[in-house]
């Protein structure tokens, strides 16, 4: 037996099999910044049609935790794709660095009582070393950005550009004082923005108080009786007896219908429909004596528990009757926003507001029974004191969803304070309100997912006034001066502000808090107190358009202050789409976003939320280390982000298994261009077998569904397109019918030669298509193609070089279809043959199709090359009316019979052929072996 495997054309390849990516991936960054890959990027696509995606900032505190790895993985993937489209896309990652959990880490570290400008400076140097952490982690992830000079909210220039978008704010007129209660977290020390409330479970005493008339006659005749025959109260139910000392009136529903029932001692008003089920929580029995629509009883006064004043009662359309209440709010002004704004709607000043809550959870001193008490350890005693007064009728703890900072975990309240609002209500002067603006914008915007609209839109329809000033030292200053006698702002405020920013863009926020006022307004200097309220941090992020994305900025682009995109996570519904919205309309009259794309939060494979406690958190630096950079970004690529993404050992191990078919795909390709040089060997689309124009013209379909999901951002779309096209076409196809021709063949042959730029095609393609998702394998991938090759496959486009096939080919689309389909259906049969041990393998199997007419058309094209397409070493096509005893098949019109070869094999290319030890002087080999042997005159094929 002689040894033919010289005269084969064997695979070989530089590019290993086993991707060892933790290892690999640090050396190709390394490569990226010597080649300074993104400022290359930027110089080759200028003046190229931009896109941009804003990048929405990490907070600077804390390493980065899979959902970090999420949103920068997939705004990288988009911001690829759209180089890899043509795009000049650049991309400037941005940090957010002021703000309470910073300053409460620095003060946790060096106490609490730190001179204001040394808790800055601590401040600024803690943000700072955060970001070193975060962004070498981020560029570990394969994050190409300018990462050298990305934006820092804390940069003197940004806290600057924040202080213009203020005043451009106030200069529109959407920005005013006012007393409101806001959020309020006693451990914060400050109000809290919507985003930063989250709500978890809290004991309360929920307790029913009783409020006695003032004036009974008035009460009476409200309900048609001409006296009350015994003493009459109100009632309410509340779970916050802490605000009863601050309590300035009583709502009641105008439309609801009132019962006075009588108990024995008294007369109660309750609502008529809860009197039943309050009568049994007070251990009461009672009659009803008369009823009344709540509108008959605005203005009558009740006397408060505890205090000598009296509670009005006040028609309120937000008043409810559910089971448990009395139907009758009690209103605290100073600690609820409807209460407030319905006091204030009937004629209560600021001045008249009861507010005894200090900023730190205690009741001020002078306050009667409670002075100098937290207010949650003063609930038990002033419960005790109602009873004590026979106003208490029922009293029960009771466990229920209620406010808390996300940052302490603690109850937060609402309190009235004088704060700095953007008014949502406000007419301004781009001619409507803020509220309408944003609505405006909310209908302009695309949204990915689509259900994002509606969220946002019911979002900024019902919010509140936005309260953006904060009681705290590291924060972005509010540059006012306000009249000492009047509290009004200076008549200069604008330019004012401007000579602030410049201040700080040269000092940074120190600059405002060292200011003297004589320095800005001379002899007025003594009018004038200077404001000393930092800003919401979401005002920080919210107006980093204005400052970033401006053409005068070193990030600034063509566009102006409107990116094409913002990507964060839902909760930034809430937060920084919310924030940039109202900012974007209030100094621009439109949103500083053309769309909007929400991803969802990581959980793990049982859908619980990642917690250390759980032991479920997957980090994404131990993922890195271990499967590396490449695997967690196909991960994200190959889930659902428009909801919960489940991420865990188990479903990272089955990505690694999708990579490595990709990988060794790749492989396969790469090993089979051995030996060829574009430039040389190259055969043009028309003159190729009919099978690789095939395979290429299916590469250029794929290409375009590609592209197409890339720019609707369907990177799921992409993973499974790409591992079909791997498995299906490739895999389970084209690559298995073409070793034959690769491998046997002459080297320089045309058989050959066509197959080798079909793959040469496809994998110049796949390398591209892959980049933005595998971008350290793509990359090497590229890096192996034979030719001429470019520096990084994140330099390239589209591949340009994909043939397609004709519509009315004889060989077209529909052709090859059907054949896949029949091969798939015989590979069943002969698989079958295997286990039953009539064959070894394919290549030792004969076949008889038994075909209908049509099928019989179809197949016959391919001659006798049809035994390489099925891959056995003989086919024969018979009527399907002869097909006694042949196996039948899932595809209509076909049977197929499997039987042993009884011919010897051929030791060169393994198939059994009758002329094998016919040729003198090769007596193992096939006569179409002889032939393609270096010295023969080689094997046409025409198709396959």
């Amino acid at each position: 037996m002689s040894d033919y495997k010289h005269t084969l054309n064997l695979p070989e390849t530089d590019f290993p099999m086993r991707g060892m990516l933790p290892k690999r991936e640090p050396e190709r960054l390394a490569q990226w910044d010597k080649l300074d890959l993104y400022h290359r990027l930027r110089e080759e696509r200028r003046g190229r049609e931009q896109f941009v995606l804003h990048d929405g900032p990490p907070y600077a505190n804390g390493s980065i935790h899979i959902g970090h790895a999420v949103n920068k993985i997939l705004k990288d993937i988009i911001v690829k794709s759209k180089n890899l489209a043509g795009f000049d896309a650049p991309y400037v990652p941005g940090w957010d660095c002021h703000g309470l959990p910073i300053e409460h880490k620095v003060e946790t570290t060096h106490g609490k009582h730190l001179e204001p400008e040394r808790a800055r400076e601590l401040c600024r140097e803690y943000a700072g070393e955060q970001i070193k952490g975060q962004l070498a982690d981020f560029v570990r992830l394969g994050v190409v950005g300018d990462w050298g000079n990305p934006y820092r909210t804390m940069n003197y220039a940004n806290e600057a550009g924040e202080i213009r978008a203020l005043a451009d704010m106030v200069d529109a007129g959407y920005v005013f004082k006012g007393l409101k209660p806001v959020n309020w977290c006693f451990d914060c020390g400050s109000a809290l923005a919507e985003a930063e409330v989250e709500y978890a479970d809290k004991k309360s005493d929920a307790i029913d108080v009783a409020f006695a008339v003032e004036d009974a006659a008035q009460l009476a005749a409200a309900f048609g009786l001409e006296a009350l025959a015994k003493p009459a109260a109100i009632v309410i139910w509340t779970t916050t007896p802490w605000t009863i000392p601050a309590n300035q009136a009583l709502n009641v529903h105008p439309e609801f219908t009132y019962a006075l029932v009588d108990t024995g001692s008294r007369l109660l008003l309750l609502a008529e429909e809860l009197v039943a089920s309050c009568l049994e929580r007070y251990e009461l029995s009672g009659e009803i004596v008369a009823t009344a629509t709540g509108e008959r009883l605005d203005g009558i006064r009740f006397k408060h528990p505890l205090y000598e004043r009296l509670s009005p009662v006040y028609l309120a359309d937000y008043v409810e009757s559910e089971v448990g209440s009395t139907g009758i709010v009690h209103s605290a002004p100073a600690y609820g926003v409807d209460d407030f704004v319905t006091c204030r709607a009937h004629g209560m000043s600021f001045d008249e507001i009861e507010s005894p809550v200090q900023g730190n959870g205690v009741y001020v001193d002078d306050l009667p029974y409670f002075g100098g008490q937290m207010i949650w350890k003063a609930n038990p005693q002033i419960v005790d004191k109602l009873r004590e007064a026979d106003a208490l009728l029922a009293h029960k703890v009771i466990n229920h969803s209620y406010m808390h900072c996300w940052r302490h975990k603690t109850p937060v309240i609402y309190r009235a304070t004088a704060q700095w609002f953007v008014g949502m209500d406000l007419q301004g002067s781009h001619g409507k309100t803020l509220r309408e603006q944003a609505l405006e914008g909310i209908e302009a915007t695309q949204f990915t997912p689509a259900w994002g609209q509606a969220r946002l839109h019911s979002m900024i329809a019902n919010r509140p006034d936005w309260c953006i000033s904060r009681q705290r030292n590291w924060g972005v200053p509010i540059p006012f001066f306000l009249h000492k006698a009047t509290g009004e702002l200076h008549p200069r405020t604008v330019a004012l502000m401007e000579e602030a920013a410049q201040r700080v863009e040269a000092e940074g926020i120190d600059a405002w808090f060292r200011l003297d006022p004589a320095e800005l307004l001379g002899e007025e200097a003594a009018d004038y107190d200077k404001v000393t309220d930092t800003l919401d941090v979401w005002f920080d992020s919210g107006t980093t358009h204005r400052h970033v994305l401006r053409g005068s900025h070193p990030h600034g682009h063509e566009q102006g202050p409107r990116a094409d995109l913002y990507l964060e996570g839902s909760d930034q519904h809430r937060g920084w789409f919310h924030s940039s919205l109202l900012t974007g309309c209030a100094i621009d009259g439109h949103p500083p976003y053309r769309g909007l794309l929400t991803h969802g939060f990581t959980v793990d494979a049982q859908g619980r939320k990642m917690s250390k406690s759980v032991g479920n958190v997957v980090a994404p630096q131990e993922v890195m280390d271990k499967l590396g950079a490449d695997i967690l970004r196909l991960w994200v690529a190959s889930t659902d982000y428009g909801g919960e993404m489940a991420v865990s050992d188990e479903i990272l191990k089955r990505t690694a298994d999708v990579y490595r078919r990709i990988r060794n795909t790749s492989r396969f390709l790469l090993a089979n261009l051995n030996g060829f040089d574009p430039a040389r060997d190259l055969v043009a689309f028309d003159d190729m077998l009919a099978l690789d124009q095939w395979v290429v013209d299916r590469a250029a379909q794929l290409q375009a569904r590609i592209e197409r999901a890339y720019a609707d951002y369907r990177f799921l779309d992409v993973y499974q397109q790409v591992h079909g096209f791997c498995a299906r076409e490739l895999g389970g196809f084209y690559l298995d019918v073409i070793k034959d021709r690769q491998y046997t063949t002459q080297a320089d042959s045309l058989a050959r030669r066509s197959a080798q730029s079909a793959l040469y095609h496809v994998v110049e393609a796949l390398a591209r298509w892959v980049a933005p998702i595998l971008s350290f394998t793509a990359e090497e991938i590229f890096e192996n193609i034979p030719g001429t090759r470019g520096d990084s496959v994140l330099l390239e486009e589209y591949y340009p070089g994909l043939g397609t096939l004709a519509g009315d080919a004889e060989m077209g689309r529909d052709f090859w279809e059907q054949v896949l389909e029949v091969k798939q259906a015989v590979n069943k049969c002969l698989e079958d043959a295997r286990n039953a041990k009539t064959i070894k393998g394919s290549l030792a199997a004969e076949v008889t199709l038994y075909v209908d007419d049509a099928l019989h058309a179809t197949l016959a094209k391919l001659g006798d090359e049809l035994r390489f397409v099925m891959l056995t070493s003989e086919v024969t096509l018979a009527p399907l009316s002869q097909a006694t005893g042949a196996e039948a098949t899932e595809l209509d019109g076909l049977k197929v019979a499997v039987a042993a070869s009884l011919h010897t094999k051929c030791e060169r290319c393994w198939h059994h052929r009758e002329d094998v030890g016919s040729h003198p002087g090769h007596d193992d080999l096939c006569g179409r072996c002889v032939s393609n042997l270096p010295d023969g005159p080689g094997e046409t094929r025409h198709y396959a």
